[in-house]
């Protein structure tokens, strides 16, 4: 099996897309920043789905996939906090949950040198309404007409979010009691 096969070349071209994303916004391209966002989103969907059914799923693929769904969410997080776009109570909560599961991670792996970890149904749907709040926000800074459920859209992402970060929690737990 090829390591560079087409999920992890669609993972690959989502990092490459990171810096252009954020230059875009930077630089007030903001029609710019939704297309390039709008397309890392869907090279996230569309990677995951293609490993899965063409049977080509990689280490380096499970292990580009998530650091490039960290680096596009955190970086489009702090970005439009600070733009002021986004509380930043919901930066903290994407960025605290994320450095929580990769510390125990590392942990994890200094406990049972075993590097695989399970993505969560919950942890999915977590990046999902992530990615979907911040492709609405760009909706809205683009086409500042469009009405956004801001406050709900926000409370909810961030709920769940930290449930699902709070259920990372109670797995490595589980895994690290089992060594013991």
């Amino acid at each position: 099996m090829r390591i560079l096969n087409l999920p992890n070349s669609l993972t690959v071209a989502r990092i490459i897309l990171i810096p252009v994303f954020i230059t875009a916004v930077i630089y007030k391209k903001h029609q710019h920043a939704l297309f390039l966002f709008l397309l890392a989103a869907i090279t996230d969907l569309l990677d995951g789905f293609i490993a899965r059914i063409t049977h080509q799923k990689t280490a380096l693929g499970r292990f580009l996939d998530p650091l490039a769904d960290k680096l596009l969410l955190t970086s489009s997080f702090i970005l439009f906090s600070f733009y002021e776009w986004i509380p930043l109570w919901l930066t903290i909560t994407v960025i605290s949950r994320d450095f929580i599961i990769v510390a125990g991670w590392l942990l994890l792996y200094m406990i049972t040198h075993d590097i695989r970890i399970e993505p969560m149904l919950l942890g999915k749907t977590a990046i999902a309404l992530q990615l979907i709040t911040l492709a609405l926000v760009l909706f809205h800074v683009n086409m500042p007409t469009i009405a956004t459920p801001k406050d709900i859209l926000f409370a909810v992402t961030a709920a769940v979010t930290a449930v699902s970060g709070l259920q990372y929690i109670y797995a490595g737990l589980r895994v690290a009691d089992a060594q013991y």
